[in-house]
């Protein structure tokens, strides 16, 4: 049975965020990645599949050697779903700061 990974499970975990935030700039073997954790290889290993199979990171072989890149246009269907929720926090905590200001005024 072949399960879809959720896209927000897998960044709802902190060792895959900071894989991700490895990847971001450049990209990286399992090895590179797995160097900056201390966890053993094939649990960062997992954590890479899993990436991988959210579509999160692209695998590319050059040589021997598979090489891990974010995909950004995964990323930006992940920012554009978070937007709304982003625009209505903003919303509360301007109003927030509203009320605060005119609560400091009238001491």
């Amino acid at each position: 049975m072949n399960l879809r990974r959720d896209v927000f499970q897998a960044i709802a975990d902190p060792t895959r965020r900071a894989i991700l935030l490895l990847v971001a700039s450049q990209a990286m073997t399992a090895g590179a990645i797995a160097s900056n954790f201390d966890t053993a290889r094939p649990t960062v290993s997992k954590h890479l599949q899993i990436l991988t199979e959210c579509e999160l990171l692209k695998q590319e072989q050059n040589g021997r050697e598979i090489y891990y890149r974010l995909d950004p246009n995964k990323m930006k269907e992940i920012a554009e779903f978070i937007e709304p929720f982003r625009k209505m926090w903003d919303d509360r905590f301007n109003k927030l700061e509203s009320v605060m200001k005119k609560y400091k005024s009238r001491k």
